[in-house]
C-alpha cells in the first residue's frame, strides 16, 4: 500500500518560507516609516529574509514537483525548541549585557551547537561578524547599539 502524498502547500519548508515572508512583510510596514538612517538595517534584514525565503520556497517546490518526499517537521523537536530558546536568550542577553557582548557570545555558540567544531573558524567568524557590524554601523554610520543594563547606557 502506498503512502498518501502530502500536499505541496503543506510541506514544512514551504510553510516555513511562506510564514517568514508574511512576518517579514508585516514588519516591513513599520520599518519603512522610520527615518532613512534608522530604517536601513531593519529594511535590509527584512528584505534579505524575504529573498532567502523566496529561494527556499522555489527550491522546495521544485523538489516537490520532482516527487521528493518531505521529512516531517517534528523529526527533531528538541532542535527546533533549542533554536527558539537560543533566540530568546540572545534577545535577553542583548538587553542585559549589550549587543556586541551578546553577539560575540552568540555567534560561536550557535555555530558550535549546530555542528561547526573548528575553533579557529569559530573565532574567525565571530571577529568577522562583530567587526563588520562595528565598522559599518558604529564607526562609519555613527549608530550605536544597546550597551545593556550592566554597562548602564
Amino acid at each position: 500500500m502506498s503512502e498518501p502524498r502530502m500536499s505541496r502547500v503543506l510541506r514544512p519548508e514551504t510553510l516555513t518560507a511562506v510564514g517568514i515572508i508574511a512576518v517579514a512583510a508585516a514588519f516591513m510596514i513599520p520599518a519603512l516609516e522610520l527615518k532613512a538612517i534608522s530604517a536601513l538595517l531593519p529594511v535590509a534584514m527584512l528584505t534579505g529574509l524575504i529573498v532567502l525565503s523566496v529561494i527556499l520556497l522555489i527550491t522546495d517546490q521544485r523538489k516537490a514537483a520532482a516527487g521528493d518526499v518531505a521529512e516531517p517537521m517534528t523529526k527533531a523537536p528538541m532542535r527546533v525548541a533549542g533554536a527558539f530558546l537560543l533566540i530568546v536568550a540572545y534577545v535577553g542577553a542583548t538587553s542585559l549585557i549589550g549587543f556586541y557582548a551578546a553577539t560575540t557570545i552568540a555567534v560561536p555558540l550557535v555555530a558550535y551547537i549546530f555542528g561547526y567544531r573548528n575553533l579557529l573558524g569559530l573565532a574567525a567568524a565571530t571577529v568577522i561578524v562583530v567587526g563588520t557590524i562595528y565598522l559599518v554601523f558604529d564607526f562609519a554610520m555613527a549608530q550605536q547599539f544597546p550597551t545593556g543594563l550592566l554597562w548602564g547606557k
